[in-house]
């Protein structure tokens, strides 16, 4: 039994945060037939605020308003006095960290495993190593009962990968949702780099990292596009982060999409990062080519939507057999940072 449906035994559900994440999630606890009693936040950001029509209280005050509880986080973070935070609370209270695909789609939760059981043995089948079945097999736990034990599971270190899983030559880098740069920084600071050929749809984002591409003294492109199946126009949410997406409520704008292939025109890559926003399946399609061709090591993200975890392995080793396959997820609550890593021995 998933923990979605273990909350409709609790006295009580309170949740951690507010905002989008938190609306996100309890439109799925609706759906599930739980209601949520009270909000709360950390003690530094508690400042008379309501949220949804109730007073957002202190953890102390839901101690003292309700005798037994369970709390369902809201939010994510990376930071480490965030995740001790979570630390703590898991070890003094009832804690449930969903994790809710981040682009939409289906639910990870029994029906969705049981409906996609042989998808997901299939692709479990073809990492290539111990610690990959591993993270594989925590993910899976981790949907499912909600707890930071099984999430912890699933922690990996970044320096490893650079080190032991890609090839040490890369040189001319593609980066899929290049955001303001920061991966283009750190392959900078792990290779001896060529060119970076950056693609990221997000006008503010773009502007910052087309200022650090041309500060780094490395040869570069950048395309303010959408990495896409092919060439096109896609309409955009206008936010200016991470989350910006294709198909969301408020103001919108048209941005260029381009495939990977199209805009290589045949050349050759050594390393191609996917971190497309919930369209890495249309990036990998829109590169299928050059994967092809000349088998350049791969980074996609596998946590935007549930389908993920499995889907997005099958198709890339229908497009080059000759992969071997790694699954690494490094420090993030909920389960973000959730990598496949695909290089050819």
């Amino acid at each position: 039994m998933s923990f979605w449906e273990e909350l409709k035994n609790k006295e009580a559900v309170v949740m951690y945060g507010m905002g989008d994440g938190a609306e996100k999630i309890l439109r799925v606890l609706e759906s599930k037939g739980v209601s949520v009693s009270d909000f709360f936040a950390s003690d530094g950001f508690v400042r008379g605020q309501s949220f949804l029509g109730k007073r957002v209280k202190t953890l102390s005050e839901i101690r003292q308003s309700y005798p037994s509880f369970a709390i369902v986080s809201a939010f994510g973070s990376s930071l480490p006095d965030v995740m001790a935070l979570f630390d703590a609370l898991d070890k003094t209270d009832d804690l449930y960290i969903p994790d809710v695909s981040p682009c939409g789609g289906e639910l990870f939760d029994d029906a969705f495993v049981s409906a996609h059981r042989e998808e997901i043995a299939s692709a479990r089948s073809l990492l290539s190593d111990s610690r990959s079945r591993e993270v594989f097999d925590a993910m899976i736990a981790y949907r499912l009962s909600g707890r930071l034990s099984d999430l912890k599971q699933s922690e990996c270190d970044l320096g490893e990968v650079w080190e032991s899983v890609l090839r040490q030559e890369d040189a001319v880098f593609v980066d899929a949702g290049a955001y303001r740069g920061d991966t283009a920084a750190e392959f900078i600071a792990r290779r001896k780099a060529e060119t970076i050929i950056a693609i990221e749809p997000d006008a503010r984002s773009f502007q910052k990292c087309e200022a650090y591409l041309s500060s780094c003294g490395v040869a570069y492109e950048a395309h303010h596009a959408a990495a896409w199946e092919q060439d096109g126009v896609l309409t955009f949410a206008a936010k200016g982060s991470r989350a910006s997406a294709r198909s969301q409520n408020g103001k919108t704008v048209e941005v260029a999409a381009r495939s990977i292939d199209s805009i290589l025109g045949g050349r050759t890559v050594d390393y191609i990062k996917y971190d497309t926003e919930g369209a890495e399946k249309e990036a990998l399609l829109g590169s299928a080519e050059t994967i092809r061709a000349c088998a350049p090591d791969l980074c996609v993200s596998l946590y935007h939507k549930s389908e993920d975890l499995f889907a997005l392995p099958l198709l890339i080793k229908s497009i080059q057999p000759e992969y071997r396959m790694y699954l690494r997820r490094f420090p993030y609550i909920p389960a973000w940072d959730l990598n496949l890593y695909c290089v050819k021995r």
